[in-house]
């Protein structure tokens, strides 16, 4: 019984079709310079667009921080290290 499930085994592993060969030339399926290329465009469209971004937030919280300065002048609520004017 196991010689017959030996020998079956044997046949299938021999008769068992192999993967096919690749009819497409690798070079074809390949991204290549046109691939680079744009990859390269989005990562610097990212970095300039995160550049951009990092500078607008830091614009905004320094007009937030001088406008609450201002509120606190005019209601005369500013701290003592800050009434020098630095």
């Amino acid at each position: 019984m196991a010689l017959s499930v030996l020998g079956g085994a044997v046949v299938l592993a021999a008769t068992s079709p192999s993967t096919p060969a690749s009819t497409v030339p690798d070079v074809d399926v390949t991204p290549g310079v046109v691939g680079f290329i744009a990859i390269a465009a989005v990562a610097v469209i990212t970095i300039l667009l995160i550049l951009d971004m990092t500078r607008r937030i830091r614009r905004t919280r320094y007009r937030a921080e001088i406008r609450a300065r201002l509120e606190a002048e005019e209601r005369g609520e500013l701290p003592e290290d800050d009434r020098d004017g630095v």
